[in-house]
């Protein structure tokens, strides 16, 4: 067990940094330093990660072959801040992604820079749909999260959030996500008959946004037939689908695009957290060919070129997107962290909790919060980090990096496992 005794350690962050501050309230030691899926405070205490950075480190902490690559481009004097000029560095990165990830998948799309979060290209994503189209709402779906700045949160469905945007956030229409009835009743089929009836008050959408496994919203993974239904919803009237891939992209379900066991090609794709391999901020907006109507400026930013972050991008894509051995490697790890989840839901039957999720993005439902808070807290003091999701923070949220060894996945998984038994323990 890990004891944690950092008042004095926290004082500044306690004195200083606003309230609006969170994960330094759920993890009240200070880190020092990280590699691959171990934390390190400043008292030298070691934990293991099964945070991974909120899914912005999907092949985890300063991978010495990325960061070796951008100190080298520092060293040569390569342009880190570019605006949305033309560099080598964004060149390298947009023909390996083509190379390397769209062609193999048959898809076509062009390359937007928004800015350096995923709230960012959610924002320029909603704003091309509502230009493309000439229409104005969107359709997002219950317990969906796309961000918090004030067009993302309108398509956001948490009010926890949403009550502290200070306005009505209009523009959007919220419809039930698949199992949101229970698995027997299929959602599409609702959405359909709203968007066909005349009079349903449901209006013709610009488009729909939607997350193929819902992150901040439960781990909540749609099924294969409900998105193909989705998608062939948004061709039948004539509606822009934006895939939200932000947290469950990049690999963390096996394929390096959520939405690929669908077979699917939405007319937009949202990518960003792991996008630069090594936790550096970068966002980036896929669309069709035929949806770029921007003109030149009409959307811009500073920082949307953030040519350190593409360096490190393209270093990841070469190392890890080359072959199928991360593919293998995170279902291997997954059908492991699946199996583990599912004997402590046996052990703890008592309490109804249950596993959900896809590839290495899976949950541990506890029902409340309550107990869900205190399986985490008691986690983190045997030297385990892992944080809460779902409406009311009621989901053990298991996002460990994707390169992890199983041994120590393992040791991780023991010491969740004890957490849940301590924490039921009579």
């Amino acid at each position: 067990m890990v004891k944690l005794d950092n008042a004095n350690s926290l004082l500044a962050f306690r004195n200083l940094e606003s309230n609006v501050r969170s994960y330094s309230r759920s993890f009240p030691v200070v880190f020092r330093t990280a590699a691959g899926a171990i934390l390190e405070d400043e008292d030298g205490r070691e934990f293991i990660d099964f945070l991974s950075g909120a899914g912005a480190l999907n092949y985890g902490h300063n991978d010495p072959d990325l960061l070796n690559g951008a100190i080298k481009y520092m060293e040569s004097r390569g342009i880190v801040h570019g605006l949305d000029m033309a560099t080598s560095a964004k060149r390298e990165f947009m023909e390996c992604v083509d190379a390397i990830i769209l062609q193999p998948r048959g898809l076509t799309y062009k390359f937007q820079f928004p800015g350096p979060t995923g709230a960012n290209a959610v924002e320029a994503a909603l704003k091309l749909a509502r230009k493309v189209t000439g229409r104005r709402s969107i359709i997002s779906f219950t317990n969906g999260f796309h961000g918090v700045t004030v067009g993302a949160l309108a398509v956001t469905g948490n009010r926890y959030y949403r009550e502290a945007a200070g306005l009505p956030l209009g523009g959007v229409m919220f419809m039930p996500y698949d199992g949101y009835w229970g698995s027997d009743n299929d959602t599409s089929e609702y959405l359909d008959k709203m968007l066909a009836d005349a009079s349903s008050g449901v209006d013709l959408p610009a488009a729909i946004i939607a997350e193929t496994i819902q992150g901040e919203g439960g781990i909540r993974p749609c099924t294969k037939d409900w998105l193909r239904s989705i998608e062939r919803l948004c061709k039948k009237y004539g509606i822009l689908l934006i895939v939200d891939d932000i947290q469950a992209g990049c690999g963390r379900t096996g394929s390096f695009f959520s939405f690929e066991f669908a077979d699917l090609a939405p007319d937009m794709v949202l990518l960003s957290k792991s996008l630069s391999g090594c936790g550096l901020p970068l966002s980036l907006l896929l669309l069709k060919p035929e949806l770029d109507v921007w003109r030149p400026g009409e959307h811009n930013g500073t920082f949307r070129g953030n040519n350190l972050a593409l360096v490190t991008a393209t270093a990841t894509l070469q190392k890890y997107w080359t072959n199928e051995n991360l593919s293998k490697h995170v279902a291997e790890v997954g059908r492991i962290m699946s199996e583990r989840l599912r004997q402590i839901t046996q052990h703890s039957r008592n309490h109804s909790l249950s596993v959900r999720g896809r590839g290495m993005m899976l949950g541990l439902d506890c029902n409340t919060g309550k107990l869900a808070e205190k399986i985490v807290g008691k986690a983190f003091q045997d030297g385990l980090v892992v944080e809460r999701c779902g409406a009311e923070d009621e989901v053990i949220k298991l996002l460990p990096p994707l390169t992890i060894d199983t041994q120590l996945l393992e040791r991780g998984l023991n010491i969740l496992a004890a957490s849940v038994h301590a924490t039921l323990k009579p």
